[in-house]
């Protein structure tokens, strides 16, 4: 399995419906389970910047990595990033490999 992790943002304006969030996310996670079986989530946080969650999740391949994002984005996220993340051991194993 592959690590991801999903950088979510939602459109401007849906404070308004801040309290229906917990509803959403739960349709959100189980279309993702639904859709893209194999997908493990592994941490989800909300966060304070350019972006509104953060998630980080084990993957089979990018092609499932991309249907997260693309469910997230057809459940109303303004953007929704997923970047694949090498464990810094093996970051650290490559460097030695290229130098």
């Amino acid at each position: 399995m592959k690590t991801f992790v999903l950088l979510t943002k939602l459109p401007a304006g849906t404070s308004g419906s801040m309290s229906h969030r917990k509803e959403l996310g739960r349709d959100w996670l189980e279309q993702v389970k639904h859709k893209c079986p194999g997908v493990k989530f592994i941490a989800h946080y909300a966060i304070l910047g350019r972006f509104d969650f953060l998630d980080i999740y084990e993957a089979p391949d990018e092609e499932t990595a991309a249907k997260v994002s693309m469910i997230s984005l057809s459940n109303g996220a303004f953007e929704a990033e997923s970047l694949f993340a090498i464990p810094y051991k093996r970051f650290l194993e490559l460097t030695e490999e290229i130098s």
